[in-house]
């Protein structure tokens, strides 16, 4: 089995990386998860610059990670060049850029939001949106005449309505989280 630390933007992330299903596909992929999950709380404390990256980068090594995943939104950069200079560098990294924002793969459950609006419901692009969680905001509205306050408890509706990345990887509209998991496999097959 590899080895793998996590490293996330936000409390979002960390919550969907938790979940049991998630933790079932890795353990069916032969990657065991080393430590918790790490909240970096924001963006600017993923960049190489950052004391607190540098700090969190080394626990997961001394807990025994062969490799640390990196979990960001690109939240409208110029290009994922230009996110992946941003965020800490190392031989032992894989940086992996939700398009946009991680909502986008809300966007690409058709069959979780199905459930959360109670009809059918598929987005033909979830990763052309430029700001999905507003979206999924007036959306929810729409459907449900509840908007969201909070992107934490929107999460845990999201995965309490069926919602996991497998299912927006399988959404062909949504490669990125086909990227995401397709890089986990490959650390996997690497070791």
């Amino acid at each position: 089995m590899v080895k793998v630390g996590y490293i996330v933007e936000g409390a979002s992330e960390k919550i969907i990386l938790k979940t049991t299903k998630f933790q079932d596909y890795l353990r069916s992929k032969q990657i065991e998860q080393v430590a918790d999950i790490i909240d970096m709380e924001g963006k600017g404390n993923l960049k190489s610059s950052s004391q607190r990256m540098n700090t969190q980068v080394q626990l997961l090594r001394d807990a025994g990670a062969n490799w640390i995943v990196v979990l960001r939104d690109m939240d409208n950069a110029e290009s994922f060049a230009v996110v992946k200079e941003e965020v800490y560098q190392a031989i032992d990294t894989e940086v992996c850029i939700a398009v946009q924002e991680l909502e986008a793969w809300f966007l690409a459950d058709s069959k979780a939001l199905s459930i959360l609006f109670q009809t059918d419901f598929e987005h033909p692009n979830p990763e052309t949106e430029a700001n999905p969680f507003e979206l999924l905001a007036i959306l929810r509205k729409q459907y449900t005449g509840r908007g969201i306050s909070d992107k934490k408890i929107f999460t845990r509706t999201m995965l309490s309505c069926g919602f996991t990345i497998e299912n927006a990887a399988q959404y062909s509209n949504c490669p990125n989280a086909h990227y995401f998991l397709t890089k986990l496999q490959t650390l996997a097959s690497a070791n």
